[in-house]
């Protein structure tokens, strides 16, 4: 009887141990399973990658991404530049891995740039296991897309904070995606409003990036200044010719009072680039001159006071920083 009980007893103990080996095996499998998608799932790369680029880590993202980098300025694949670019995603969520005929996965990445909503798909293949257990993943190679960016009579801009070379007045430029750029040019005398481009996969070619370069508020100032100080010059001088200057008066009589000139209105300045230079368009001032002349027949004096408009041109150097308005007239 005491042989039955021990060996009931013992039947019972392994059934437990039996049945706890068989929970733990479970517990190992399932926790696999668990890490294996976590942390060692097609995702994980994705996020390792899109990390890099919220630190402006251009090493690190390359290597994951395994890029071709093409021929091209790389002044926004590492640091600020990068950072920038990154810095303008919102609302990110990387989505289920898709499954592909040739044992590839997609996996996408939804997110919005500026409130609009945009999505990459990452295509990755399996690259091995890791401690028996775990499967790898590891981008699939593709060249990284590029930007075309041009600036008017410029050969320098700003690429997401970074200033940049453009030889000859444009360059392209190597980017990581996705991201945002934003080009512009700032100098004192001239400006170009920012432009925009998001760029959210690899096969994407962004419209060329124009900076319409055009003159600075300042410019503007300072022209405008220097032409009012030259033609109230003119205006100072009581002669019916003056010299060096645009306007003029005719008379076949004897003047016997000064001659007094006004300026009606001064010129509107309008400069533009041509053949790589900045240029004022002809300009037209109006002016007023007054005296008193003797006619010569009858020796009556008589008032003169006529207002013509009169036109000139003048030259504009911005070497050095400096402006300096040089007015042309033809006789």
């Amino acid at each position: 009887m005491d042989t039955v009980k021990n060996g009931t007893r013992l039947m019972r103990i392994a059934a437990g141990w039996l049945l706890g080996l068989m929970l733990a095996v479970a517990a190992a499998i399932i926790t696999i399973t668990m890490v294996n998608a976590s942390y060692f799932g097609p995702q994980q790369p994705v996020r390792d990658y899109l990390q890099a680029l919220r630190d402006g880590d251009g090493a690190k993202a390359l290597g994951l991404l395994k890029a071709t980098v093409p021929a091209g300025n790389p002044a926004v694949l590492d640091g600020s530049g990068l950072k920038s670019a990154a810095a303008a995603i919102e609302d990110l969520q990387i989505g289920d891995p898709q499954e592909q005929a040739d044992g590839r996965v997609k996996v996408p990445a939804s997110y919005k740039i500026d409130g609009a909503d945009h999505s990459t798909e990452f295509l990755l293949e399996p690259a091995g296991n890791r401690w028996l257990f775990f499967s790898t993943w590891t981008f699939v190679p593709a060249p990284l897309p590029t930007i075309d960016v041009s600036v008017v009579n410029e050969t320098t801009a700003s690429l997401n904070g970074v200033g940049v070379t453009m030889p000859s007045g444009r360059s392209t430029f190597s980017v990581l995606y996705p991201g945002q750029y934003k080009a512009s040019f700032q100098s004192g005398l001239f400006q170009a409003p920012s432009v925009t481009t998001a760029v959210t996969s690899a096969g994407d070619k962004p419209a060329a990036v124009e900076l319409n370069t055009a003159p600075s508020p300042k410019l503007m100032a300072d022209v405008n200044s220097q032409l009012h100080q030259y033609l109230d010059g003119c205006a100072k001088q009581q002669v019916l010719l003056p010299a060096g200057c645009p306007f003029s008066n005719h008379s076949d009589n004897r003047i016997v009072t000064p001659v007094v000139w006004s300026i009606e209105s001064y010129p509107t300045v309008g400069i533009s680039a041509y053949g790589g230079e900045w240029v004022i368009a002809p300009l037209t001032v109006k002016a007023q001159v007054s005296y008193q002349e003797q006619q010569l027949y009858t020796g009556a004096v008589v008032p003169v006071e006529e207002a013509q408009s009169f036109g000139f041109t003048a030259k504009l150097d911005t070497g050095g920083g400096s402006v300096t308005v040089t007015p042309v007239v033809d006789y």
